[in-house]
């Protein structure tokens, strides 16, 4: 009785007007955070929003990823192993490489494509928020069952009859260096890219789904979204375990942050930023 009161008080609003159906409390405005950046999101003609979330995502998100990466790396041993014989009957398809990096660009793309009214700014922040808790989530797994992924040395077998032209040589070069082969599962590749995907595509749909140019990119973006999910498992990146439990994890995530978006869209971003602090 206790835990499912316990429940339904984490469900409950702490502000009045907040109905039992909002997102958990933790995926709710941060007020700490965001109301200072809020009070100057009209600033250098809205750049400063966006210049802001960079910086608030880059460390949230980039932070924990690189820093857990290094402290498996250096400090840990694999506690469970995901690999099955499928994984290494997989081939290496070099050109993939780039799919794979270009999950790089789904963050800039991210801020090119936000709404540049309120609505759009408070999804664009809440939405950093969500990909924040899919990350610590994920890093979660990361410290407490980390697995090491040992495939790449099938990249030098295939390597000596296929060899990388320049630009996959340096990609690959690029990602070994600044990326240690762990961090399996789920992969945040995988997390990622599903939820900025989905993000991105939203707001195609719901804000310019007139222009003739919506349908041709939203194929360009779910092909590529595609290619990246093959492309884990075909540069030796990634197990087929680290794919399945990465779609599941940004199921979830996406489930939890479609509550977000209607709330923004039930409350309306003013009404909703002053009641989560965000304004005077």
């Amino acid at each position: 009785m206790k835990t499912e009161n316990r429940l339904i008080h984490d469900l409950d609003t702490s502000r009045e007007g907040m109905d039992d159906n909002a997102p958990l409390k933790i995926l709710r405005p941060w007020k700490g955070v965001w109301r200072p950046i809020w009070s100057r999101r009209e600033e250098l003609g809205g750049f400063s929003f966006l210049i802001s979330i960079f910086f608030v995502g880059m460390f949230s998100i980039g932070a924990p990823y690189f820093i857990s990466n290094n402290i498996a790396a250096h400090y840990l041993e694999t506690v469970w192993d995901p690999e099955i014989a499928l994984d290494r009957s997989l081939p290496v398809i070099n050109w993939l490489i780039i799919p794979y990096v270009a999950l790089y660009l789904f963050y800039p793309v991210t801020l090119a494509l936000a709404p540049r009214d309120d609505r759009g700014r408070m999804e664009l922040a809440l939405g950093v928020q969500g990909l924040f808790m899919a990350t610590m989530f994920c890093v979660l797994f990361f410290l407490l069952l980390p697995a090491e992924i040992d495939l790449r040395d099938q990249l030098d077998t295939h390597w000596e009859a296929n060899p990388p032209n320049w630009l996959e040589e340096a990609l690959f070069t690029f990602i070994h260096v600044s990326d240690n082969p762990w961090n399996a599962w789920p992969s945040l590749h995988i997390v990622h890219s599903t939820l900025l995907a989905r993000l991105i595509t939203h707001w195609v749909q719901r804000d310019h789904h007139e222009s003739r140019f919506a349908k041709p990119f939203l194929v360009l973006l779910w092909v590529e979204w595609a290619l990246l999910c093959v492309s884990i498992l075909a540069t030796k990146q990634h197990y087929l375990f680290d794919l399945v439990t990465g779609l599941v994890v940004a199921f979830v995530f996406w489930r939890m942050f479609t509550k977000v978006i209607d709330m923004v869209e039930e409350r309306g971003p003013d009404k909703l930023a002053s009641e989560s602090g965000w304004s005077n």
